[in-house]
């Protein structure tokens, strides 16, 4: 009964909310005049109603009180921003007009328009919380089917039971399949019948959201849901079918009056953030770089730093640099090795390491051991070939004979220093598809924040020295 009532009261519940925001805005201002002991006048009951006006229809017009299921918090705190600047505006241009900014307290203004906006969003975070501890008990859901039982139906319901705060239960499918194949059930959930008895369905039965989860190319199939089915009380929403391009991070842009997909990593703050930790790595560990590259210099008297062409965005190779580990024509052993032993060219041919290389010099292991041998690679980062984080730096034959598909999404982005596979087992990853797959999720879920929770893992790893050689 309560999961009915709430249901039918999700409306009712948002006009509170609503009208809540728009009394504690004014509230709010009055709590402050007081706080700072300004006389209150005729100018400050203007205020109030003007603003109360003023966020009424702009929280509105913004859509503040949408449903926010399985949407990110910094979401909101955009709209909630961009709603509050409205209002803020217009209050200022108020003031401008009738050049009467004198008869307010600058410090009352100035606090309840800088902080209005973060009150209200943790206002609304708290009832989100509120409302997703209902939901995840099986209160307050929404019922949901999903048109199209193919891999991004699937994904799709996949997202949603991985969230179950927010509330969508997943009636089943509805596909053609059930004609081709006469299959019943996908992933779980049954198939409700073929695309054209949807309308059908949604008559007979309350359903609140429809997700199509068709490729493009059905777009006759789509249009005719979406003619059809629009009237007939349930939301409809269209999964793009990004996937088939091996992207995640695609955005919709506009180019005049037509919509675009932009399929072009966002990796401005990547490089900035980039540029700043490395220089700030390189400086604080100067005598460190400077002792290590004397030793590697006095151990036989080679060079310090190795060069070893990696590819890089765009299937563009550069120079990745290293402290040199091995001996002086190592490069030139290598083959003999191989040649003489199979089981060592087992081990190169499946991972391109070796384990146990003898070619390593022994403070070349200990670099390896400690990962300090990677360090020149902030020069490579500085120079624009690399990132701080990212995939591993690899070869031309890696990218051709184990990336394949995956080739597209690895020379999207500049390979890093470290990465999940680091933070992961590093060397000790032993399957190499396993490792593509770590540059795959990293490619397609790559954010700052987990950039900063990769670094933090490297320099766990690193002081542990597990799997490095």
């Amino acid at each position: 009964m309560l999961s009915v009532n709430l249901r039918e009261q999700s409306s009712l519940i948002a006009r509170f909310l609503h009208l809540f925001d728009c009394l504690f805005v004014v509230g709010y201002l009055w709590l402050l005049v007081v706080w700072y002991r300004v006389p209150w006048s005729t100018y400050y009951s203007r205020l109030v109603i003007i603003s109360f006006v003023l966020c009424f229809i702009s929280f509105q017009s913004f859509q503040l009180y949408r449903s926010w299921r399985g949407w990110k918090y910094f979401l909101e705190l955009i709209v909630v921003l961009k709603a509050w600047g409205a209002v803020i505006g217009l209050v200022l241009f108020y003031f401008f007009i009738f050049k009467i900014s004198i008869a307010y307290s600058r410090v009352v203004i100035l606090v309840w328009s800088l902080s209005t906006p973060f009150i209200l969003f943790f206002i609304h975070v708290v009832a989100r919380k509120v409302l997703r501890f209902v939901r995840s008990n099986g209160k307050n859901v929404r019922r949901a089917v999903v048109v199209g039982a193919g891999e991004l139906g699937v994904n799709l319901v996949k997202e949603v039971e991985s969230m179950p705060w927010a509330g969508i239960e997943v009636l089943g499918f509805f596909d053609d399949k059930i004609d081709e194949h006469e299959t019943t059930e996908v992933y779980g959930k049954p198939i409700l019948g073929n695309i054209d008895s949807i309308t059908e369905y949604l008559d007979q039965h309350n359903i609140d959201y429809v997700y199509i989860a068709l490729p493009m190319r059905a777009e006759k199939k789509i249009f005719k849901i979406l003619r059809e089915c629009r009237s007939l009380g349930a939301r409809i929403f269209l999964v793009p079918d990004l996937y088939v391009y091996g992207l995640h991070h695609a955005e919709i842009q506009s180019l005049g009056e037509m919509l675009i997909l932009n399929f072009n990593p966002h990796t401005e703050w990547k490089r900035s953030f980039d540029i700043i930790f490395s220089i700030t790595v390189l400086i604080a560990t100067l005598p460190v770089t400077f002792l290590v590259g004397l030793l590697v210099k006095l151990s036989d008297g080679g060079p310090v730093f190795y060069r070893h062409k990696r590819i890089t965005a765009a299937g563009k190779s550069f120079n990745c640099l290293k402290f040199r580990t091995m001996r002086v024509g190592a490069d030139m052993e290598l083959k003999e090795l191989l040649a003489a032993d199979e089981s060592l060219k087992e081990e190169w041919d499946h991972s391109y390491k070796l384990k146990n290389d003898p070619r390593i010099t022994r403070i070349g292991r200990i670099l390896r051991k400690t990962s300090l041998d990677e360090f020149p690679q902030f020069i490579n980062v500085i120079r624009g070939d690399m990132s701080v984080v990212g995939a591993r730096p690899i070869v031309g034959n890696e990218l051709n004979e184990f990336y394949k598909e995956s080739a597209g999404r690895y020379c999207s982005m500049k390979p890093g220093i470290t990465g999940p596979w680091q933070v992961g087992r590093r060397s000790d990853v032993n399957e190499y598809e396993e490792r593509v797959r770590m540059d795959d999720w990293y490619i397609l879920n790559y954010s700052l924040w987990n950039d900063i929770k990769i670094i933090a893992k490297t320099v766990y790893c690193v002081f542990k020295g597990k799997g490095a050689y």
